[in-house]
């Protein structure tokens, strides 16, 4: 068994694994600690006093009152659009992306927006607990390198698109690019990739050939938008006489690796064809209800198998990122659409926004969970807050009425990134400062775009 650097000594720790002895709903257990070795892996999950004994000379982290939980996932995010957040609101996604965003990014878009937008989204993200982010966007070396200055973790989308940006010339240049870069970073533990075309709306047959082919050979996910809208499926069928979900079918896109973002506008059929496929579904809440977009048919996934996640999408259409405000939203949505109190319940809504982030990304042997062997990505959450006693269920607490505020510790991969609810390392804090300094300069830039 490997040394213990580190206990964490919490009240309860939500272990989100199978329930085995002693252990509740989410794998809870009371009074025991996580050991992290010197690798950054958990060690063993066991009794505290038994922790403390074995490893007495270990640094302890004993923090009566709370509550641990595995790192959360956001399955879905464009960080950069933290510098377009409140630009373009009160619209709907398709006049929000051709009459604001496609003409602001179009003049402002560069590595260096894209490095400040992105840092200053994951600040936020991993103030409230995200630990792991799956991200498109234009300029995707920038992002990756806005996470590794806070050492975040990172999914990072060779993103595709079917007209030219500043970013590329085309789809082949897109593909080429990103796989430069995914060549150039192997090696960085904390990142890795997607293949990301944007959207059935934006991207030929030609381009999905092509994208599903680098992704077979590569063993990447693909993460794309899907049935964000009625207009989408409606205009879809006016012009090819097809639905974009029978479409991705036909190209052979529907499968285990396949991250189907939003997806609201689902029949019955679809919903069985996701489930027989084992497609993963990146569910977005605030952004679907922000832009009009409709109330995906949560329940219905569930009941059926899909595996579901929680994303927050960019902050240019929900204007926080926010996962567990995200994961209550969409209980509260599931039950009010499905008029059943019991779908989606907290239980299940931390396993979207851990596990069933982990298992999409293919990264459900690293992390997702606390059990040994994996990655120790970790959030302590204070229940101590008296607005969150008495605590009956600490898993529906944190759900349904803990909020970002109450997040006070997060490692990534055994590394202690936030202490007491401020951002450890120096490196990380001037960059942040930095990019706050410039934050006025874009903004005057991008007001300067929209008109």
């Amino acid at each position: 068994m490997s040394d213990a650097t580190t206990l964490i000594c919490p009240q309860w720790i939500a272990t989100v694994e199978p329930a085995g002895p002693g252990s509740g709903p989410s794998g809870l257990l009371t009074d025991h600690a996580v050991a992290i070795d010197s690798a950054g892996r958990i060690a063993d999950v066991l009794p505290t006093a038994d922790a403390r004994a074995r490893w007495p000379q270990a640094h302890c982290e004993e923090r009566p009152g709370h509550l641990l939980t595995p790192g959360f996932v956001n399955l879905h995010t464009h960080a950069a659009m933290s510098l377009l957040r409140g630009f373009a609101d009160d619209l709907g996604l398709h006049d929000w992306l051709n009459e604001r965003i496609w003409p602001a990014e179009n003049r402002s878009m560069s590595d260096a927006f894209v490095h400040d937008g992105a840092l200053l989204a994951c600040h936020e993200m991993l103030l409230g607990g995200v630990t792991t982010i799956n991200d498109m966007y234009f300029f995707p070396e920038a992002t990756a390198r806005a996470a590794m200055t806070l050492g975040m973790r990172a999914s990072v989308g060779i993103m595709m698109i079917d007209f030219p940006s500043v970013y590329g010339s085309g789809p082949d240049d897109y593909l080429a690019k990103g796989v430069r870069l995914r060549d150039s970073l192997r090696d960085e533990p904390l990142i890795s990739f997607t293949v990301s075309p944007h959207a059935p709306y934006t991207v030929s047959d030609e381009s999905f050939v092509k994208a599903l082919a680098l992704a077979e050979e590569l063993q990447l996910p693909i993460h794309l938008h899907v049935h964000e809208t009625g207009f989408e499926v409606d205009d879809a069928v006016r012009q090819h006489n097809e639905r974009p979900i029978a479409r991705l079918a036909r190209l052979g896109l529907l499968g285990p690796q396949l991250i189907a973002v939003h997806s609201v506008h689902l029949n019955a059929e679809e919903i069985e064809l996701f489930a027989r496929h084992k497609v993963s579904v990146a569910h977005c809440p605030h952004s679907n209800l922000k832009l009009g977009s409709g109330l995906a048919p949560i329940s219905e996934m569930l009941d059926s198998g899909i595996n579901l996640g929680i994303g927050t999408d960019g902050s240019a259409s929900n204007n926080q990122l926010n996962l567990l405000q995200e994961a209550r939203t969409a209980a509260l949505l599931a039950k009010g659409k499905s008029h059943n109190a019991a779908a989606f319940n907290a239980h299940q809504a931390l396993h979207a926004m851990t596990m069933g982030g982990a298992i999409a990304l293919g990264k459900e042997q690293e992390i997702g969970s606390i059990k040994t062997g994996k990655q120790a990505d970790l959030v302590l959450i204070d229940m101590n807050d008296p607005a969150l006693k008495p605590v009956y269920d600490p898993i529906s607490q944190l759900i349904y009425a803990a909020g970002k505020s109450n997040i006070s510790d997060v490692w990534i991969a055994g590394q202690h990134v936030v202490h007491r609810q401020q951002l450890v390392g120096s490196a990380g804090a001037a960059a942040f400062s930095s990019v706050v300094s410039r934050i006025p300069v874009w903004q005057n830039e991008i007001s300067d775009a929209g008109h």
